[in-house]
């Protein structure tokens, strides 16, 4: 039963992907304000349809620590449902992403639009030193940054080591970090096709503003509250 309810999903998902994607390309030379808020429309789509079709729902713990101001969103990365929800949870923002995700028909055009930060994870100095500086352009013009500092997605009740990259942008930016946890990976695994029905739960900390420390101990300040948020949602 769950094979069907995930593939009744799956093309749903697939189907207005590509209505979005296609009529967004009309929007091309629109600002990004405008771009955002309807190609965004596919990923609030898809956490409808999940709730309708497979009964996977959201409890936000936090939801007052979401401010409109931009900053750089922080999170643990567990499954693709992240990169989802947090477009109907945040205000307008983009992603740090490998190149090889644009060259994906059509999902690829989808995220070209969206002013993504594009890095070569082969060059790690490189990368870093792009991230930095197109994150602090893309924070000026008002739209947040979503850091996945684990790099790829980890499985569930497991949290992978944190690169600095978030943390740089906000200490070269002054611009403000909010931690972000959540336990999606639980009913949406990372690479799983079937999909369990449940609420996910999506941790929003306070904003953190204190930006003295480094890079490097930001980044372990964040990783601690992120392994505490897990091991108090565990143990609930």
């Amino acid at each position: 039963m769950l094979l069907l309810r995930s593939l009744l999903y799956f093309v749903g998902s697939i189907i207005s992907l590509i209505l979005i994607t296609l009529c967004g390309l009309f929007l091309v030379f629109a600002n990004y304000s405008t771009r955002h808020k309807f190609l965004s429309q596919w990923a609030i789509f898809c956490i409808w349809w999940l709730k309708i079709t497979l009964n996977i729902t959201t409890n936000i713990i936090g939801q007052e620590n979401v401010v409109k101001s931009p900053y750089v969103i922080i999170s643990n990365h567990q499954s693709t449902w992240e990169t989802l929800a947090f477009q109907s949870i945040f205000p307008a923002h983009t992603w740090v992403l490998k190149k090889e995700l644009l060259w994906l028909p059509i999902f690829g055009w989808s995220l070209a639009l969206l002013k993504p930060i594009i890095i070569n994870r082969g060059d790690k100095l490189k990368a870093i030193k792009k991230v930095i500086k197109h994150g602090t352009d893309r924070l000026n013009k008002g739209i947040s940054i979503v850091i996945f500092p684990e790099g790829t997605r980890q499985p569930y009740k497991q949290i992978g080591e944190y690169q600095n990259g978030g943390s740089a942008i906000a200490k070269k930016s002054g611009y403000k970090i909010v931690p972000v946890y959540h336990n999606a990976g639980n009913l949406w695994p990372k690479g799983a096709f079937i999909k369990k029905p449940g609420v996910i739960t999506v941790v929003i900390g306070e904003p953190i503003s204190d930006l003295n420390l480094s890079p490097s101990e930001i980044t372990e300040k964040i990783r601690d509250w992120t392994l505490e948020q897990e091991k108090k949602l565990l143990n609930n």
